[in-house]
């Protein structure tokens, strides 16, 4: 088997130490983490964690059990790049005196898709959304123009072929629902139940 890049989804509750706990399996393993990112994800209370690293799917397949045993991890996906819709955003700090001077770096900017989102006498902040060639293109397209300063965000991921987790936990819900929660009979008496 070869390896390759996995996009690793994890819908889990939203507790405290449970990103070290996951951290601790890929470290245990030597695997490197290419990019995490964790966010709300569409059912209220439950966080979606996005994890991409390159090694073979048995290795991943693996992994995403070992995720899933955690307590509060409902439920973990893994896919190829193939399989999901997915982007970075990157930000990129160039002098603004290069900018006003050469319209030849403006011209660059729109055809990468960058738009400004800072504009100080000393810097311009410029963003763009794309895969990550596309986003080191345009660090080897301003290098020559005084970067100053380049920043890129955690991969964000949706997986084509799914109905998503929410109809899934929907369905689960219906089909077995939770206990109703029944009052203690004997909760305001507490008088008469515990006098002798």
């Amino acid at each position: 088997m070869e390896r390759q890049e996995y996009n690793i989804t994890a819908y889990t509750e939203n507790q405290i130490g449970l990103l070290n706990r996951i951290a601790i399996i890929f470290s245990r393993r030597k695997i490197n983490i290419e990019s995490l990112n964790t966010s709300p994800s569409e059912i209220d209370g439950i966080h979606r964690f996005n994890i991409v690293i390159v090694e073979t799917e048995e290795v991943v397949r693996k992994i995403a059990g070992q995720i899933e045993k955690q307590v509060e991890v409902l439920k973990v996906y893994y896919n190829t790049n193939e399989d999901v819709i997915w982007q970075e955003m990157a930000l990129y700090k160039v002098p603004t005196d290069v900018i006003a001077e050469k319209a030849l770096v403006e011209r660059l900017l729109r055809e990468n898709g960058a738009r400004a989102v800072v504009i100080r006498k000393d810097y311009t902040v410029f963003e763009t959304t794309g895969h990550r060639e596309e986003t080191d293109n345009l660090i080897k397209v301003l290098q020559p123009y005084g970067l100053i300063e380049f920043v890129r965000s955690a991969r964000i991921a949706i997986i084509k072929d799914s109905e998503g987790f929410n109809k899934k936990l929907r369905e689960f819900e219906q089909r077995e629902p939770g206990s109703e929660v029944v009052e203690n009979e004997y909760l305001n008496s507490r008088e008469k139940v515990f006098t002798m």
